[in-house]
């Protein structure tokens, strides 16, 4: 922890120091802001899943749960945009080390801030819904049948999906959200607007929810999955939720690293390696301003020169 002595108020006659205190270590910092985020995001997402079953339908539906987290990703976004990037994802934090825009170092601070933050997440939720969950499971806490409320934390397969098809489920899911995410980014493309950028990506999980959802509850998020269902086992529901859908728990954790890096490098591929160099980019506008007006043309160029 780091205080400096910073402005002064006066108080009876006296001027009186104020302190502002902070934390100066980077790792603590991004770490805090991390974990911060993806609980917030965590507590609506999950939040919204509690209110529509316990509910039965009565406080919402599939699409509630489906603005519930996209709208919890657009505030985590606010929250911690500017310190951590808020990624609230492994395959989002792993995705961007393997591509240079995080260091090594950091992507176990993301990935245990993650964790913790949704790990407290699924306890909130737990106790904000404790009555309402035992109430509509008449205190039987399963993970399969017509009861069952472990689909609340944590994500499940649906009954006809196998194994392999829920591991192509959940790369394709997560491949579309790097890819959007990487274009959303892209400074010289089509980038969010500047203070857009939650909304943006908040509206990016909605519309992969809304489309690609149904099969296994898109959980796209190592993070968002593993932290929640290691609070299951230990909530009550038991090892049961490690072995429901064929050992289903892996594959949120897996094929999202898979998805995430191939998003990303499609991405990459396809639009942002044949970005004309900065030179080559001035040359373009330089051409197309002497075929539309060369003297207009010759009155601003700047002295700047490419070589």
């Amino acid at each position: 922890m780091h205080a400096m002595e910073q402005g002064s108020v006066q108080e009876h006659g006296r001027s009186r120091k104020l302190s502002k205190i902070w934390v100066i270590n980077e790792h603590v910092r991004v770490g805090l802001a991390e974990t911060l985020s993806t609980y917030v995001m965590m507590v609506f997402g999950l939040g919204s899943v509690a209110q529509v079953v316990t509910g039965r339908g009565a406080f919402g539906e599939y699409l509630s749960v489906n603005l519930g987290f996209g709208l919890g990703v657009a505030m985590g976004v606010h929250i911690g945009g500017r310190v951590s990037g808020a990624h609230m994802n492994a395959a989002v934090s792993f995705s961007m080390c393997l591509f240079g825009r995080l260091g090594w170092r950091m992507l176990p601070v993301y990935i245990l801030s993650q964790l913790i933050g949704s790990f407290l997440a699924a306890g909130t939720i737990y106790s904000l819904y404790y009555d309402a969950i035992y109430h509509y499971c008449g205190g039987n806490l399963t993970v399969s049948g017509p009861k069952a409320t472990a689909g609340i934390f944590a994500t499940y397969p649906a009954t006809y999906l196998s194994l392999h098809a829920g591991f192509l489920d959940q790369v394709i899911g997560t491949a579309m959200l790097l890819l959007c995410l990487m274009a959303l980014s892209d400074q010289r493309n089509q980038p969010a607007p500047s203070g857009g950028e939650p909304i943006a990506v908040g509206l990016l999980v909605l519309l992969i929810g809304v489309s690609l959802g149904s099969n296994s509850g898109y959980a796209i998020n190592p993070s968002r999955d593993l932290g929640p269902r290691i609070f299951t086992a230990i909530a009550g529901w038991g090892p049961e939720v490690f072995r429901a859908g064929n050992g289903w728990w892996w594959v949120p954790v897996l094929a999202p690293m898979v998805g995430g890096v191939t998003g990303a490098s499609i991405y990459k591929v396809f639009v942002e390696l044949h970005h004309p160099s900065p030179c080559e980019h001035r040359r373009e506008i330089v051409d197309e301003a002497e075929e539309a007006s060369p003297l207009d043309m010759q009155k601003n160029l700047s002295p700047e020169v490419c070589v």
